[in-house]
């Protein structure tokens, strides 16, 4: 059967209808423009073939930013304060390239271009973007696209085929060393009590703030994770932990409990603020810093300068600054140190998923291989002894 020759308007265009049935008793149309009589007629026959496929061709030309924001909506009462705060940054990265164009018309090259432009240079940072934040991306794209297939608004996902380039910087995770965990468990600061907490025990800092005197039991040497803290803007609230697994009893060494013996008990937490109550989440990032310029000056060499967040003093000088969950990450690495197997490591730290765990063993492992052999290396004084050639 011939295709129907559709009339060629006056700016040039050729157009052709596409029946989408009746509302109120009305019959609806839509139309499609091409340059040619074919294109209209193609364009037509494309919008047919979706229509039979069930998608709502009246949302097709919503914008990418509609469907982003429609997407995190359904999330609310899900996710916590933090996940959609990263929720919130992707989106907003993502609106800088798809903001105002229809969901409907981004393609699987126009999404890799993102993560390849972000590969080159991240524009927050004017630094190459991590594979971590790479993922991130094409996950949360991944799945804005996703919610719109379910909403019957597209057929398919451009993000699903994106690749993340192997050439991307990986941000390692870092434990303390010999030297760094000694000066924690002997340098005595208000915010030691964490230090030691997260360092020996794995907490997270947010199953830290409200831990209370009722959670520990020192005869046993166990800490019970039972809760935790989101943080809504700056005010602390409390929330069960981060998953399931979360909820744990953490069997602790004697040097922590030793330490938690001498800890004077100024209220039911502890680990309060200087008010009493749980930390507010920038003031517990001011004591922190504080924290490191104190060790700094103790440990660095700087002289001459007060601490206390020193305004002027925008980094650490001497010592190589750590953070909270580099604390638990050494806990980590201590367990794995001292034999610990990783189905015990993974109940101990809380994870959700064995694989976090591996992940964490297995960079060790490797870690601990390259060390090793590193001892096969000439040392100065007897590198006349022992040579190893390349084969």
């Amino acid at each position: 059967m011939p295709k129907k020759k559709n009339k060629e308007r006056k700016d040039g265009r050729y157009a052709a209808q596409v029946y989408l049935g009746t509302v109120d008793g009305k019959r609806k149309y839509k139309t499609v423009y091409g340059a040619t009589n074919k294109e209209a007629q193609d364009k037509a026959t494309e919008l047919k073939a979706k229509m039979n496929k069930g998608i709502d061709i009246s949302k097709e030309n919503d914008s990418f930013k509609t469907w982003a924001d429609l997407w995190l909506a359904s999330k609310e009462g899900s996710i916590g304060s933090s996940q959609k705060a990263n929720y919130n940054r992707e989106i907003k990265r993502l609106n800088g390239y798809f903001e105002k164009k229809s969901i409907s018309s981004i393609s699987l090259s126009d999404v890799q271009q993102v993560i390849n432009s972000l590969a080159k240079e991240n524009k927050t940072t004017g630094k190459p973007a991590s594979k971590r934040l790479l993922n991130l991306t094409r996950q949360t794209a991944l799945q804005i696209f996703q919610f719109a297939i379910d909403n019957r608004v597209i057929d398919y996902n451009p993000a699903r085929s994106v690749k993340v380039p192997k050439s991307a910087p990986t941000q390692k995770r870092r434990a303390l060393d010999a030297t760094e965990i000694q000066r924690v468990t002997e340098y005595d600061h208000e915010i030691q009590i964490a230090a030691m907490i997260m360092m020996y025990a794995g907490l997270r800092k947010g199953e830290l703030i409200p831990l209370t005197w009722a959670d520990i039991d020192l005869n046993e040497g166990t800490i019970t994770v039972n809760k935790a803290v989101e943080y809504i803007n700056d005010d602390p609230q409390l929330k069960p932990p981060k998953t399931e697994n979360g909820i744990r009893t953490v069997y602790i060494p004697d040097i922590l409990i030793d330490f938690l013996k001498n800890v004077p008990r100024k209220t039911f937490l502890v680990f309060p603020n200087p008010s009493g109550e749980m930390w507010h989440k920038k003031q517990f990032g001011r004591a922190w810093h504080s924290y490191l310029l104190d060790m700094d000056i103790v440990y660095g060499g700087v002289e001459g300068r007060k601490s206390k967040c020193n305004q002027n003093h925008k980094g650490i000088e001497g010592i190589q600054p750590f953070t909270p969950h580099m604390l638990r990450h050494t806990f980590c690495s201590m367990m794995y140190k001292n034999g610990v197997d990783v189905v015990t490591a993974k109940e101990q730290m809380g994870h959700a998923d064995i694989k976090t765990t591996l992940g964490i063993y297995t960079h060790l492992t490797e870690s601990h291989a390259k060390t090793e052999m590193q001892k096969m290396n000439p040392q100065k004084d007897n590198a006349s002894q022992m040579q190893v050639r390349n084969p």
